[in-house]
C-alpha cells in the first residue's frame, strides 16, 4: 500500500528508491534475539538491559529497510509496502571477502601511506583464493511476515560459515540480521596484530539490496542501497563529533548530489558539534574533566546552549574564540590541544610532522561553525524542542532523508584507521551513485590487482574504487573485528594526557561510570562528598580485557565479546542533590566467574594494568621515520 501522509500531495510515482540508502546491521552473540537499529537520529534510550539476553549475551541489531515511491522530481511521496497496489521482491547478496583482500596498513588515499608497510595480499601463501571468500550467494524474499531464508551456504577453507538472515516484517519491509560475532582461524593460529591476522575469519559482511517493485500493476525502477554488517555498539546513545552521516552529507555537498544550504541551522547544524563533546563524558574521562558535567564547557547545560545560540553582535567573539578552538589541518598541524581530541588518519607513535595525527571535522561543518561565528546562521534554538522518537512522527516527504541520516550518524568517521564499520574508501567520489548510495558494480569478475594494493591502483578506472560487489566494503577492515576494537583505546602518550586524545569512545568507550559509583551517587542516605568522589571517577573498559599481554587480550574478547561494558542511559538523582537528570553508566562489573576465566588465559609473568604497555603495538608503529606531510592528495 502507499502508507502515511502524502510528502507532495497529488504527484505521480514514477519511481521507487530503498531507504536507507546505507543500512547498518550489528553482529551478537546472543543465539536468538535481536533489536532493529535507530530509524531516526535522535530515539527515546532503551530500557537497562535491552541490549543483552538473559544470559548476558549481545542481541544482534537488525537493520530495515523500506521501499518509497517517487516523482518526477525525485521527491518522496509515499512509502510503498506490500498490498495489493504494491508489489515487493526483495534480494540481498551478504559476502565476507576480508581475507582474501589486501592488508590494511593506512588509509591509502592520504600522503603517509608512502611511508606506512606495503599493502600485500592477506594469507598469501593460500593459493585458491576462493576458499578465503564467505559468499554464500544472493538470497530473495518477497511478502509480508516472511522469515527464515538464511545466508548459511558460504565457506572459509571448506568450514560452514553463517553470515546472516532475512525475514520481512507486517507491512514487507526488509529486515537483514548478521552474524554471531563468531571470529575463528582454520590452522588454530592466534591472533597477533590489530588487523591482518593470516588465517582467520570472522562474520561481517556488506553488500547490495535490491528490490523488483510493481505499483498499481506498472514496474518502477528502483534505486538500490546497501547493507553493511558492522561490530556491536557498545554506547549506542553516542556520536562521534564528526559521523559517517556528516562526511557522506559533505562529499554530497561537492559532488553536488545535494544543495548545500546558504546558513546553518544552529538547532541542527551548530548544536549537535557542540553536544556530542559532552555526551562523550560517559565513555571518556579526559572529555568527562573537559566537557562533562559542571565543567567549563558543558555544552549540554541550558546557560551554554543559550550562549551559543544567541546571535547578538555582543557575543560574536565568545562565538569567534569557541569556533578557534576546532582543529584547522594547515594551522594546527600535529598538535593535540584542538578540538575534538580524537586521533586521525595517520595517529602514530611517536607522533609524525602530518596534520593527521589527529581529526579535523569535515569542511562542511568547520564552513558552519565560521558562519556561526560571523552571526550567519538561523536563530532556530528552541529549548523546549523535543526530537520525533520514531519515524511515524516525522512527515513521509521528510522520512527518506531521516532513515539516513538515523543509520549513518551512529557510524564512525574519526580515525579511517581503519575504523569500525566503514573505512577511507567512502570518501571517495567515484563510490557513489547519488547521496549516501554507493555505486553497484556490472555483473563480471574483480580485476586481478597485483600482490600489493597501492593508491596508484586504487584510483585506477576499473579500480576497487568505483562499482562494489558483495563484501566491497567490509573487506577494507580488520580482520577479525575484535582485534582492532580491542587495541583502539585512548591516552597512548600517558606523558601528555593518559586519556586522550582518543580513537573512537562513540563506539568503543575508554572509561565508564561503573554500577557500583552508580549507586554510590543514587544513594540519598550516602555523605554528599562521597557521591561527589564516586560521580567523577571512572573505570577503564578495557579492564574487562584482562591484566595479560597485548596478545593475551585481543584472543580474550575474540571469545568474549560480551565482557565489556554496555553504556546505558539511566535516571539520575531525584533529590535535588547536583547531578544530571539523565546519566550513562557501564551495564556490568566483572562476575568472579569471568575472572576466573581470563585467569586461566593470562601468560603474562608480570600482570599489568589492561591501559599499559600498548606503545609498541603495530597498531600505532605506522611509520619507519618521521616524516613531513603538509598536504592532502
Amino acid at each position: 500500500m502507499a502508507s502515511g501522509r502524502h510528502g507532495t500531495e497529488g504527484h505521480e510515482i514514477v519511481r521507487a528508491a530503498i531507504y536507507p540508502a546505507i543500512g547498518v546491521a550489528r553482529v551478537g552473540n546472543s543465539p536468538e534475539e535481536w533489536f532493529l537499529g535507530p530509524e531516526v537520529p535522535d530515539p527515546a534510550p532503551e530500557a537497562p538491559g535491552f541490549y543483552r539476553d538473559a544470559s548476558g549475551a549481545l542481541k544482534r541489531q537488525a537493520a530495515r529497510f523500506r521501499v518509497y515511491g517517487l516523482n518526477a522530481a525525485g521527491k518522496p511521496v509515499a512509502e510503498l509496502t506490500g498490498d495489493s497496489e504494491a508489489e515487493i521482491a526483495w534480494t540481498v547478496h551478504l559476502a565476507n571477502t576480508k581475507a582474501a583482500w589486501y592488508e590494511f596498513q593506512l588509509a591509502l588515499d592520504i600522503p603517509e601511506a608512502a611511508d606506512a608497510p606495503p599493502s600485500y595480499r592477506r594469507n598469501a601463501q593460500v593459493a585458491h583464493r576462493d576458499d578465503l571468500v564467505i559468499d554464500p550467494g544472493p538470497r530473495g524474499i518477497a511478502g509480508a511476515n516472511q522469515g527464515g531464508v538464511r545466508f548459511d551456504t558460504g565457506r572459509f577453507m571448506d568450514k560452514p560459515v553463517y553470515l546472516g538472515e532475512l525475514s520481512t516484517d507486517e507491512a514487507g519491509r526488509l529486515i537483514v540480521l548478521g552474524g554471531h560475532g563468531l571470529s575463528a582461524s582454520y590452522n588454530n593460529a592466534r591472533a597477533v596484530t590489530f588487523a591482518n591476522n593470516d588465517g582467520w575469519h570472522d562474520d561481517t559482511s556488506d553488500g547490495p539490496v535490491t528490490a523488483t517493485v510493481t505499483y498499481k500493476g506498472k514496474a518502477l525502477p528502483v534505486d538500490p542501497a546497501w547493507i553493511v554488517v558492522a561490530p556491536p555498539n557498545y554506547a549506542p546513545q553516542q556520536k562521534s563529533v564528526r559521523t559517517m552521516w556528516d562526511l557522506m552529507r559533505d562529499l554530497a555537498y561537492q559532488q553536488r548530489f545535494l544543495t548545500k544550504p546558504k546558513q546553518p541551522s544552529f538547532q541542527r547544524d551548530i548544536r549537535p558539534i557542540f553536544e556530542r563533546m559532552s555526551r562523550l563524558q560517559w565513555v571518556n574521562a579526559g572529555f568527562a574533566k573537559g566537557f562533562g558535567w559542571a565543567s567549563p564547557y558543558d555544552f549540554t547545560s541550558p546557560d551554554w546552549l543559550a550562549r551559543l545560540a544567541d546571535k547578538s553582535d555582543a557575543a560574536q567573539e565568545q562565538r569567534r574564540q569557541l569556533a578557534n578552538q576546532f582543529r584547522v589541518y594547515e594551522r594546527d598541524a600535529w598538535s593535540p590541544v584542538p578540538w575534538p581530541w580524537v586521533y586521525g588518519d595517520a595517529m602514530s607513535l611517536p607522533a609524525t610532522d602530518t596534520p593527521r595525527q589527529y581529526t579535523e571535522l569535515t569542511a562542511t561543518q568547520l564552513g558552519f561553525l565560521e558562519q556561526w561565528a560571523e552571526g550567519k546562521f538561523l536563530d532556530d534554538y528552541d529549548p523546549d524542542w523535543q526530537p520525533p522518537r520514531r519515524l511515524e512522527e516525522v512527515p513521509v516527504a521528510e522520512q527518506p532523508a531521516t532513515l539516513d541520516q538515523a543509520s549513518l550518524e551512529f557510524c564512525l568517521a574519526d580515525a579511517f584507521h581503519p575504523g569500525c564499520e566503514m573505512t577511507w574508501p567512502v570518501r571517495t567520489p567515484s563510490m557513489f551513485m547519488g547521496p549516501y548510495r554507493f555505486l553497484h558494480a556490472p555483473a563480471g569478475e574483480e580485476p586481478d590487482y597485483g600482490a600489493v594494493l597501492t593508491w596508484e591502483t586504487c584510483e585506477r578506472p576499473d579500480g576497487p574504487l568505483t562499482g562494489q560487489r558483495p563484501g566491497g566494503i567490509t573487506r577494507w577492515m580488520a580482520v577479525p573485528w575484535q582485534t582492532d576494537t580491542a587495541s583502539c583505546r585512548s591516552g597512548y602518550n600517558t606523558a601528555y594526557d593518559p586519556y586522550i586524545p582518543t580513537f573512537w569512545p562513540a563506539r568503543v568507550p575508554n572509561e565508564v561510570l561503573t554500577p557500583d559509583d552508580y549507586a554510590v551517587v543514587m544513594d540519598k542516605s550516602a555523605e554528599m562528598p562521597d557521591r561527589l568522589a564516586a560521580f567523577a571517577r571512572r573505570a577503564g573498559w578495557d579492564d574487562s580485557l584482562g591484566k595479560g599481554t597485548y596478545v593475551d587480550q585481543i584472543n580474550f574478547f575474540i571469545d568474549n565479546i560480551d565482557a565489556v561494558a554496555l553504556v546505558e542511559s539511566v535516571p539520575g538523582p531525584a533529590d535535588g542533590s547536583p547531578f544530571p537528570k539523565v546519566m550513562e553508566v557501564g551495564d556490568r562489573a566483572i562476575p568472579e566467574h569471568e575472572k576466573r576465566a581470563r585467569a586461566a588465559v593470562q601468560l603474562s609473568v608480570e600482570p599489568r594494568s589492561a591501559r599499559e604497555g600498548l606503545e609498541g603495538i603495530d597498531k600505532v608503529r605506522r611509520f619507519p621515520s618521521a616524516q613531513r606531510h603538509r598536504s592532502g592528495r
